[in-house]
């Protein structure tokens, strides 16, 4: 499958996003800095699609960024993919625009060139992005998510954002969106976990039967944040078979992984603030996996999560009970 450093994967709404992303998320405690200088150095060595997400808490510092490189000739606007993530307490149809409205005054960009859903799990709104309950139980909301996407087709139409989606949906979830009466844009993606331990070839064989994109985020395993992962989950990139190949190759287990799912027709997320690695992430382009290498790797998979979210396993909406 040949991929040039430029390639775009075409949306169902016509426009066209880059198949690698730069992914920005942080453990907390990492200084909001790292976001802003690895930015900067995505663009200058090549990235187009930068991901992030109001819950990240470092919107202002990865437009910062963007603005940066925009102002010293690196890149244009419009040569930028940015996704943003509507967050779970923004999901009642009065509020996501409202949502979307932070995201763009925090990067201080005029329109985003994707906003998703992060996640079918909705709390409730207000100025707290995790509400809990004396108890320290998070405090649960329910809005009819057809309603959630009627609101964000109406941010669409108003020109805020060029794209729309979801983002940790299962089947069911998506097939709620494409089945509403007067559903006028379809999700141009649902953007999951997805790596060698978690294969989703039934969710991508879904989505590819609607025209829809499947972005995948933790590619290379997890950044290990011990608020979200098990600290006992096997480290994705020592796998040894994985090792075995990328040695072969010539290749890091990072860009073999990678090329593993973009062979599949997967958008990966890959994130470093490390130069070096941001540089080699993008360096996947030059080499190809055959048919017997793509055969091993899809043999890793366990359907493994590293992302389970147990504390909201209670929620009506949680998406992770269903297969896919």
């Amino acid at each position: 499958m040949a991929l040039q450093q430029d390639s775009c994967i075409l949306l169902n709404d016509g426009h066209k996003m880059p198949v690698i992303g730069f992914g920005t998320y942080a453990p907390l405690q990492l200084p909001k800095s790292l976001a802003e200088e690895g930015v900067k150095v995505a663009l200058e060595v090549g990235y187009r699609h930068i991901d992030c997400a109001l819950i990240y808490g470092n919107e202002v510092e990865v437009g910062r960024a963007i603005r940066k490189k925009i102002a010293d000739g690196t890149v244009k606007r419009e040569d930028v993919f940015y996704t943003g993530k509507l967050h779970s307490t923004f999901q009642a149809p009065d509020h996501v625009r409202v949502g979307l409205e932070k995201s763009l005054k925090d990067l201080q960009l005029d329109y985003l060139d994707l906003f998703i859903i992060h996640n079918p799990i909705e709390l409730k709104p207000g100025d707290n992005v995790f509400p809990v309950d004396e108890n320290g139980k998070l405090i649960y909301h329910n809005t009819d998510i057809r309603d959630t996407w009627k609101a964000l087709e109406e941010c669409k139409d108003a020109g805020l954002v060029r794209s729309i989606g979801v983002s940790n949906f299962n089947k069911r979830q998506i097939e709620l969106i494409l089945n509403m009466p007067g559903l006028k844009y379809k999700p141009v993606c649902n953007q999951v976990e997805c790596h060698i331990y978690l294969s989703q070839s039934k969710m991508l064989e879904f989505l590819k039967s609607h025209d829809i994109v499947l972005v995948g985020y933790s590619v290379l395993g997890s950044s290990r944040d011990e608020q979200w992962i098990d600290p006992k989950s096997p480290v994705l990139l020592e796998d040894p078979v994985l090792n075995t190949i990328a040695g072969r190759l010539g290749q890091t287990p990072a860009q073999v992984a990678m090329r593993y799912l973009l062979q599949r027709g997967i958008v990966v997320l890959a994130k470093s603030f490390t130069p070096a690695r941001i540089t080699q992430n993008l360096q996947v382009f030059d080499f190809q996996l055959n048919d017997a290498d793509m055969k091993i790797l899809e043999g890793l998979n366990k359907n493994m999560r590293y992302l389970l979210s147990p504390q909201w396993a209670d929620h009506p909406k949680y998406p992770f009970h269903d297969e896919y």
